[in-house]
């Protein structure tokens, strides 16, 4: 498991790796405390736990089970002060974030899917079309112990959401948080344990890298992982290895199209909001701009003036609407991708360097004259910089937004709403929004996915929740045949013939039986 011991890497200044992690907030440097990190025997101790839970939880009836996830749902909502307070120190992003992006999304998925959990797992039968003597249908029965390896950018509704879906489908979950937001790991336990349910179904087991391979090696029956692309692979290569089915929702590139007839201003201001909210972090940012000739300059021009209004600093001392960089590992890569684009000929219209100070902070950056083989256009930014290049049609935009490996989210902006779909439709990404950006993830009846080197698999949908479950087919008989099928031992040149003739009739076109077997 060596090759998944560095699957994440310390924060740049913290201490080196000992038995406890300390957890700093981004903005002002402060130490806010620390966690153990919980080695092979602790976490496999976790998973056994929750795996004695769960069977007893499988039990339950669906409908209990949403009875009783709507409970913790009412705890996330009365503490969700104290949730925004902790992300704001521990994440450093704005209060209003804290709260729409994270609590809320997570209140709304709990309620959406705990009233349709019971119709969305129920058996399903399916219409054979031939083997009309047997009926078939399927159902959806708890893979066991769900392990979630959760993301620092969003260390409460990814983590949270993913939970949820697994405990309603009959699961028991571990979650491993981030080594960069433990806290809000250790959180997520409070919560549940404060809403009544059995605490050993809901396991938080805390540390780095080698604490997230010791997860997958105590082989658990599913893993969820959210996170780069490089530790992605070493995720699937070992959950492959041990057959452990796995969800992957790994780095975006997203690219926004702006046509020739979008609306400017709701264009410029979707742009600022999807590149800078939560400082860039987000996986499905706008991460580049393909805008038509006919807008670009004026686009441009609005742009830079929205990013001017922005206000940023600590959200805990104040309203701010951007914040800090919460693993600041990120810092180093603002600046080389800033400094390759303007070597190659960008122009640098606003931020461009880090912010002086106690905390982890970059200014707002807006780059124009972009080029595709500059490395702010190809390779993932996860920080406050928003590229834009100019092109001379649809065509062209649709041709580079998909000239990348990663493809979890695009944009399109036209006043046209067939154009916009027609081009969403061309766009290779796991979702199109057309005229607004980052809402689609808060939409719990949406799949949610990448596609290329975004990962596999989805969450949220009627996906999302039976992928948390194994399918199981069920076959019996609606006719009884006597006690010897025609299509058992002992085979014979007459049974075979009477096979063979049945056969033509079947499925030779323009037959009698096949025009009858069409009909239905």
């Amino acid at each position: 498991m060596d090759h998944l011991a560095a699957a994440e890497s310390s924060k740049v200044g913290s201490q080196p790796r000992s038995e406890m992690l300390v957890s700093y907030a981004p903005a002002t440097g402060e130490r806010l405390g620390e966690v153990p990190i919980l080695g092979p025997d602790a976490v496999r101790a976790a998973v056994e736990r929750a795996r004695t839970a769960q069977v007893s939880w499988a039990l339950l009836p669906v409908e209990e089970r949403c009875e009783r996830i709507l409970k913790l749902r009412d705890v996330i909502v009365d503490r969700a002060e104290e949730l925004v307070e902790l992300l704001a120190r521990e994440c450093g992003k704005p209060r209003a974030e804290g709260l729409t992006h994270e609590v809320m999304v997570t209140a709304d998925l709990a309620t959406y899917y705990a009233k349709r959990a019971p119709r969305l797992l129920a058996p399903r039968e399916i219409e054979l079309h031939l083997l009309k003597h047997r009926r078939s249908y399927v159902h959806y029965a708890p893979r066991g112990v769900v392990g979630i390896i959760a993301p620092w950018n969003f260390p409460f509704v990814i983590p949270m959401g993913d939970s949820i879906t697994a405990l309603l489908a009959g699961n028991a979950v571990v979650l491993k948080p981030s080594e960069v937001t433990p806290l809000i790991g250790v959180k997520c336990k409070e919560l549940f344990d404060a809403s009544g349910l059995p605490p050993d179904l809901f396991q938080v087991v805390t540390g780095d890298g080698r604490t997230g391979a010791a997860l997958i090696d105590a082989r658990p029956d599913k893993v969820v992982f959210t996170g780069a692309v490089s530790t992605g692979r070493r995720v699937a290569a070992a959950c492959g290895e041990r057959l452990i089915p796995c969800t992957l929702e790994l780095g975006g590139k997203a690219a926004a199209i702006v046509c020739a007839d979008a609306d400017l201003e709701r264009t410029a201001r979707a742009l600022v909001y999807g590149g800078f909210a939560n400082s860039g972090q987000i996986c499905i940012s706008v991460e580049r701009v393909y805008a038509h000739e006919a807008l670009y300059e004026q686009l441009v021009e609005r742009v830079v003036q929205l990013v001017g209004e922005l206000r940023q600093g600590d959200p805990v001392a104040g309203d701010v609407d951007v914040g800090a960089i919460i693993f600041d590992k990120q810092l180093e890569v603002a600046k080389t991708l800033i400094a390759d684009a303007v070597g190659k000929g960008a122009q640098l219209k606003a931020g461009g360097k880090q912010v002086v100070g106690l905390g982890s902070f970059f200014e707002p950056t807006v780059l124009a004259g972009c080029t595709q083989d500059m490395a702010v256009m190809r390779e993932e930014i996860f920080g406050p910089i928003v590229p834009i290049m100019r092109v001379s049609d649809d065509e062209e935009a649709v041709r580079l937004a998909n000239d990348s490996h990663l493809g979890l989210m695009g944009y399109v902006f036209t006043r046209d709403r067939d154009k916009g779909r027609r081009l969403a439709e061309r766009v290779r990404a796991g979702t199109v929004m057309v005229n607004d950006v980052l809402t689609a993830y808060a939409a719990p009846e949406a799949p949610f996915g990448g596609v290329k080197d975004s990962g596999f698999g989805r969450v949220h949908g009627e996906e999302g929740l039976r992928d948390m479950c194994e399918v199981r087919h069920v076959s019996y008989d609606r006719i009884a045949l006597g006690s010897r099928d025609p299509m058992w031992f002992p085979y014979s040149e007459g049974s075979y013939r009477a096979f063979a003739k049945g056969m033509r009739l079947l499925f030779r076109s323009g037959s009698v039986a096949r025009k009858v077997l069409d009909l239905f």
